[in-house]
């Protein structure tokens, strides 16, 4: 799951100050689940920007706007974005690529796009992993040190945890804290002794 925030609205109507003839696109998968881009999400977004000068020409709501497999396919879903000078997606960044893509006309977001996450036992579950290309998570049983340590520490924690809550973010529980209980918990103690290099942050 893409985790991402909505944009102020002032932002929005910035972003689309010269623009008019609106089709706003949600996404009715990560975006909605966020309720940053659902169909309630969608429909107020039109309300706003008709109620601020703007005239919608439609919306559309795909299962998922990274997903987009034509402008065709949108136009099966509704033939008034046509008539669109611009395109107003409410997913992630990949939405917005995805639809520009396909699109003639200018393409906008009003999200942004903060980590890939997911939903488990029924809480959402932010940062959960910064697609590094790199992927060790399985050393870590499952949880990413990347993502979850704010100081990206691969080899034990920074010693400044107090019980066992993150020093940078006080409220968050210390990942190490985590990964030990967790490797622990299925016999992998072992793991713990395995050295990681440094992180390749792309300097030369």
């Amino acid at each position: 799951m893409i985790i991402t925030s909505a944009k102020l609205f002032e932002e929005i109507l910035a972003i689309l100050k010269d623009e008019d003839n609106i089709f706003v696109i949600g996404c009715n998968v990560c975006a909605a689940k966020l309720r940053t881009g659902g169909e309630p999400e969608v429909l107020e977004m039109c309300r706003r920007l008709e109620e601020s000068g703007k005239h919608v020409v439609g919306w559309t709501l795909p299962t998922a706007a990274c997903s987009i497999r034509s402008f065709e396919s949108l136009v099966e879903k509704n033939e008034k974005i046509n008539e669109a000078f611009c395109i107003l997606v409410m997913g992630c960044g990949s939405g917005v690529s995805s639809v520009a893509n396909v699109a003639e006309v200018p393409v906008y977001g009003s999200n942004d796009t903060l980590s890939l996450g997911g939903s488990s036992g029924g809480k959402l579950l932010s940062e959960q992993c910064v697609m590094c290309g790199n992927c060790t998570i399985g050393e870590f049983g499952g949880l990413c040190p990347k993502a979850q340590c704010p100081k990206g520490l691969l080899n034990g924690p920074c010693g400044g945890a107090v019980d066992g809550k993150c020093e940078v973010a006080r409220v968050n529980d210390c990942v190490w804290t985590l990964i030990y209980e967790r490797l622990k918990k299925i016999k992998r103690l072992d793991l713990l002794y395995v050295i990681h290099a440094p992180q390749e942050h792309g300097f030369k």
